[in-house]
């Protein structure tokens, strides 16, 4: 499954909601652009110049760079026993060594102090904190972020901590996984746990990376560990995702005090296929059950509105009280860009005129679509980068506007974007790594995020995917989103000409002519 496959199936979905009064489901019956906007692709003829303080960063995530899956006490998880299993990743590749940050993360940090980041977003392994995901502590585990942060620190580099992108110790999977109702405690317990020995350290917390993704791939689709397609599953790790997202969020500010709480969803602007009223309603859907789904039940203790026909409270686990439960002030709101989506509801013919269209579109299949009744497709107009996803930089400022309109301004962290290209280093060019592409990817998005901030968003910070090529999931090393090149061979690192360049706009606070 390549990350266009990836997007697509993390992007498109169908449940049941709880109350049908949410907050902002009602943007996108009127699509903030038409669906075949012109995007930005230049540069404006004038420098743009960010807000004094903004944190410019770059992403990792545990599993994807870590390697060193079984040293130092640290337990299986279930992305070791999925990638373990013959057929499953492209080109066989695992995680045991991937980019060897285990070890090499002061030489990583370094690059990041070299590129004049003021934020590093990281995941930390809930297998190596517990090696089975509950009880005893690992010491080695604890003392290795210890010092992965007092790196960070000693850069002058603000800690991003990620409490869980996607790796669950596969002792919890072995107990049900994510739908059962018992992993939020045990969740709760390993947050407080990082945060009573980490939170002198680490200020910056967000529980959860794209849950919406991990749950439905995981458990309702089945393309991801621990390979489970019932939407049955779907629907209730979501719900235990949504209790865990409370609790780590109470049981990290009562073992820190200086503790700021936020998130990591993944999101993507979402326009009709057509102006009639059922794909403009079936597009608020889209934008309700996958952008809002954790979104929501935190900020208001309660599921959006996304769903048609009956509510499957039963099916999802909720009990009396879990409104209270899923319920948190986050501080902030922290969600990725990738791509864009049309989209229609069921039996709507695709009316697509002069717009492409992706070939493929996954879903939950037809007990989901009973409920969410939209079919959503992935754009194919403009560029599509060697990743898949097509370039659409419009896309960040339609989002970051809609977000900040129906939750109240919220102080907003752009915890990803990117773009995956093969370049690689070049002898007739020094050795250097010329990947044009990526850099006018970045200046056009970057544009774009400038005008929503200068519109009134609160944008404090973004992250760009990734500080180094790493293990993409299922597509193993086949694809490369890092601002550094790795060579896997011999874990060699080249900082790539879009690394220099997004180093030198954190540097100058702004984007050059």
């Amino acid at each position: 499954m390549n990350r266009r496959q990836f997007v697509a199936s993390a992007l498109v979905a169908s449940s049941s909601s709880l109350l049908p009064d949410c907050a902002g489901t009602d943007a996108l019956a009127q699509p903030a652009v038409q669906p075949n906007p012109s995007p930005v692709i230049d540069s404006p003829a004038s420098e743009i110049v960010f807000p004094e303080g903004f944190l410019w960063g770059m992403a990792t995530a545990s599993y994807q760079v870590e390697g060193a899956w079984n040293e130092d006490g640290k337990g299986e998880s279930i992305w070791d026993r999925w990638a373990h299993t013959t057929g499953r990743i492209r080109g066989a590749g695992t995680g045991d060594t991937a980019c060897d940050h285990y070890h090499r993360y002061p030489q990583d940090i370094a690059i990041l102090k070299q590129l004049h980041q003021k934020s590093y977003r990281f995941s930390i392994s809930w297998a190596r904190i517990q090696p089975s995901g509950r009880g005893s502590v690992n010491q080695k585990g604890i003392d290795h972020y210890k010092r992965v942060m007092e790196a960070v620190l000693a850069a002058g580099i603000r800690p991003f901590c990620t409490l869980y992108h996607w790796d669950l110790p596969q002792g919890l999977e072995d107990l049900g996984g994510w739908p059962n109702r018992d992993l939020a405690g045990y969740f709760a317990d390993y947050a407080g746990i990082l945060a009573k020995h980490l939170g002198d350290q680490i200020q910056t917390w967000a529980p959860f990376n794209m849950p919406w993704s991990f749950t439905n791939l995981g458990y309702g689709t089945g393309v991801f560990p621990p390979g489970r397609s019932s939407y049955s599953d779907f629907l209730k790790a979501a719900h235990t995702v949504n209790l865990a997202q409370g609790e780590a969020f109470r049981s990290i500010k009562a073992a820190s005090s200086h503790a700021t709480v936020g998130s990591a969803y993944g999101m993507s602007p979402a326009y009709p296929m057509t102006d009639s009223a059922a794909d403009r309603a079936a597009t608020a859907r889209y934008h309700a059950m996958n952008n809002l789904y954790f979104l929501e039940t935190a900020m208001h203790g309660r599921y959006p509105d996304a769903f048609v026909g009956e509510i499957p409270y039963e099916a999802m686990g909720y009990r009396a009280g879990d409104d209270k439960i899923m319920k948190v002030p986050l501080d902030w709101i922290g969600f990725h860009y990738y791509s864009r989506r049309f989209v229609a509801a069921t039996g709507t013919a695709a009316q697509s005129g002069s717009v492409g269209l992706a070939t493929e579109t996954q879903d939950t299949g037809a007990a989901g679509n009973q409920y969410t009744q939209f079919r959503a497709v992935m754009p194919t107009e403009y560029s599509i980068t060697d990743g898949g996803l097509e370039i659409f930089p419009r896309g960040i400022y339609d989002l970051v506007m809609q977000i900040s309109r129906e939750y109240n301004h919220p102080i907003i962290e752009i915890t990803e974007s990117g773009c995956g290209y093969l370049d690689a280093p070049y002898a007739r060019d020094g050795g250097h790594v010329p990947d044009a592409r990526r850099i006018a990817f970045f200046r056009a998005e970057l544009a774009e995020l400038a005008r929503a901030i200068q519109d009134g968003a609160r944008v404090r910070a973004f992250h760009a995917w990734s500080l180094l090529d790493n293990f993409e999931w299922n597509d193993g090393y086949t694809q490369r989103y890092g601002l550094t090149y790795v060579d896997f061979r011999d874990q060699q690192r080249t900082i790539k000409d879009s690394g220099l360049w997004y180093g030198q706009v954190a540097a100058t606070n702004r984007l050059p002519v």
